[in-house]
């Protein structure tokens, strides 16, 4: 009779043992899984940072080109005007742009394409430095439930439930600094 009683004695403890195991796997998974969709989040922001940043880059260069454009464009046909009339109409479009241009100037002495990029520069380095937290809080949670999955005695409860190893989150592909060019293509 007293074996009988410690080994159910010795089945509850294993019981109440596997249900802690469980339970603690299944908290580190969740946690590995939170950590997957914060980077996820984050991924999915600088994804949509980057069409508006490259938009804002071609808007500036299309806006300040355009201008620069229009007052060498004026100042040519001024050069080239060969009668009063010409000349005349060349310095009225030389003058107007010339406005433009000062009226830029003076009005956004930062201009206001600019801010706009260097606002998505400033998000977008956010975002990276989000990911970057984001990266290892996963990669911590995910060591923490890999030693849990492959150690004793969690390894007992983790194999047979079906719990797996998962993956490290790493920068992967070329590390080279990307080339930046903001000159107009040829």
């Amino acid at each position: 009779m007293l074996w009988l009683w410690v080994l159910l004695g010795v089945l509850a403890v294993l019981v109440v043992l596997v249900a802690v195991g469980y339970n603690r796997l299944v908290r580190l998974r969740n946690e590995a899984n939170t950590g997957w969709a914060n980077i996820d989040v984050q991924l999915q922001r600088r994804t949509d940072l980057i069409p508006n940043l490259v938009e804002a880059v071609r808007g500036y260069a299309a806006h300040e080109r355009a201008v620069f454009d229009e007052v060498t464009r004026a100042r040519a046909a001024l050069r080239q005007a060969s009668t009063p009339s010409a000349a005349g109409d060349a310095n009225d479009v030389l003058t107007a742009a010339l406005g433009r241009l000062f009226a830029v100037a003076e009005a956004y002495p930062e201009l206001e394409a600019s801010e706009n990029f260097l606002r998505l520069q400033e998000d977008l380095t956010d975002t990276e430095d989000k990911i970057s937290a984001a990266r290892r809080y996963y990669n911590s949670t995910v060591m923490h439930y890999n030693t849990a999955v492959q150690s004793i005695p969690w390894v007992l409860v983790a194999k047979p439930l079906g719990f797996r190893a998962k993956e490290f989150f790493s920068a992967t592909g070329d590390t080279a600094v990307p080339q930046v060019s903001l000159a107009p293509s040829s």
